[in-house]
């Protein structure tokens, strides 16, 4: 079986010996982008490139680059545990041309690499282009029969940076797991189902917009390619779920050891938010975030904090988070060596931090059973009840909502965003 690090080392040496230059990951915290909390795609660290604010010595690329959504427009964190395919950590392998190749170059690499590199069958293999792009149609039809070439009407299959700026139509490649499992091809009734994944998506950079509308061409048509690392693992290493995967098995692994318990049945989802949340804590402080009350340390908090509420679950006594920092260097050191260099510091702030909210766990939970004793499976918890929560225990919103998830039970998110919004009113009036 070909290993998670395997397939990116292959990726890279791929458009590597291709001609493009290997751009190491940037940082999750952007160097110069003030719009974005975390870097949550592979192509952001090129943004100015695509723009014409900034020059490269090379005018194509690839990279693998860590990602973070976990607040914001691009917020996944309430899903993880619970789903096939949701991080708040993930990488983004791709592959860049800034006004060098174009369309047929972009799809040849793509089957290039899919089908004969790692040699995915092509019978599996379908493609999406925007309606009116009849080039990557035509260009498809060289390597798929029409009816697995599919026209996209939507913004599904049109990729915008923004409201102004570069643009342009992409093509999509999914990958059918099998007709043991529900769902059709893209456009279909059945498109929301998940036998067909979404594993590549090819963006052809053409068109200049503003406030929405199309001006122009750019003068320099560019590619932005972007493929979901843990995706095309799961489809390489012969599993439909991500966390089926070897890297997060030898993580789920490693907590199932420490607290005797068993990564299936009840404690699935717990194991799973676990491995993922301790990916992301520890490249989050590798890179410089520590747990604040605000900004990109609050984030990092309510992830550490959802991580370690499950650890409670699955009844570890003592602190688990830090024990768990050599597993996750030992699967992804080689690859960052900068998550090596910094295993002491993510030891130490997880211990400091669970140690914390260990003390503080007991009492919120506590009052959490008081206020929903005699609810049952449907009832709503009141929105004021989850903001006390929040305002005198630590716990974010998603944390008592994740809690009552597994009793049936709902929360009030208008009634505790009420709450939040009335003492912000009373802090300024005080201030």
């Amino acid at each position: 079986m070909i290993s998670t690090n395997d397939i990116r080392r292959s990726f890279l040496d791929y458009f590597g010996k291709a001609g493009h230059h290997i751009v190491p990951s940037a940082p999750l915290v952007p160097q110069n982008d003030p719009t974005l909390m975390f870097i949550n795609a592979g192509m952001v660290p090129f943004k100015n490139v695509f723009t014409g604010l900034e020059s490269r010595p090379y005018v194509t690329a690839t990279s693998s680059q860590k990602c973070v959504r976990a607040g914001g427009k691009h917020n996944d964190l309430d899903n993880v545990g619970y789903t096939a395919r949701h991080h708040t950590f993930f990488e983004m392998l791709g592959n860049f041309s800034f006004g060098d190749y174009f369309k047929e170059q972009a799809i040849d690499h793509a089957w290039t690499l899919l089908t004969t590199i790692w040699g995915i069958d092509p019978d599996r293999l379908t493609a999406t282009v925007y309606h009116t792009d009849d080039e990557a149609y035509s260009l498809w039809q060289r390597l798929l029969p029409d009816e697995r070439i599919i026209r996209i009407a939507t913004k599904d299959n049109f990729w915008a940076m923004g409201d102004s700026g570069p643009c342009g139509p992409c093509s999509e490649i999914f990958y059918d797991h099998g007709d043991h499992i529900f769902g059709g091809p893209p456009g279909s009734p059945e498109e929301d189902g998940d036998r067909f994944v979404e594993i590549w998506n090819l963006v052809f950079m053409q068109y200049e917009q503003d406030a929405n509308e199309i001006t122009g061409d750019l003068p320099k048509k560019s590619i932005d390619t972007g493929m979901g690392l843990e995706r095309i693992a799961a489809v390489l290493q012969g599993v439909h779920d991500n966390y089926d995967t070897d890297t997060f098995k030898a993580l789920i692994g490693a907590s199932t050891a420490l607290t005797g318990t068993s990564a299936e049945g009840e404690f699935k989802a717990s194991h799973r938010v676990i491995a993922d949340h301790l990916r992301s804590a520890g490249f989050l402080v590798a890179d410089g975030v520590l747990p604040a009350n605000e900004g990109r340390g609050y984030v990092l908090r309510r992830i550490m904090r959802r991580a370690m509420r499950h650890a409670h679950l699955i009844g570890a006594k003592e602190p688990l988070m830090h024990r768990l920092v050599p597993a996750l260097v030992a699967e992804m050191g080689a690859a960052y060596p900068d998550l090596v260099r910094a295993q002491p510091m993510i030891e130490a702030t997880l211990l400091q931090e669970e140690t914390r909210f260990r003390q503080t766990l007991d009492k919120g939970l506590k009052l959490l059973d008081e206020a929903t004793a005699g609810m049952t499976k449907g009832d709503t918890l009141a929105g004021e009840t989850a903001f006390k929560l929040y305002d005198t225990f630590g716990f974010p919103y998603d944390l008592t909502e994740d809690a009552l998830r597994a009793q049936g039970l709902d929360v009030d998110r208008t009634g505790f965003d009420a709450a939040m919004a009335e003492q912000s009113r009373a802090g300024r009036g005080a201030w």
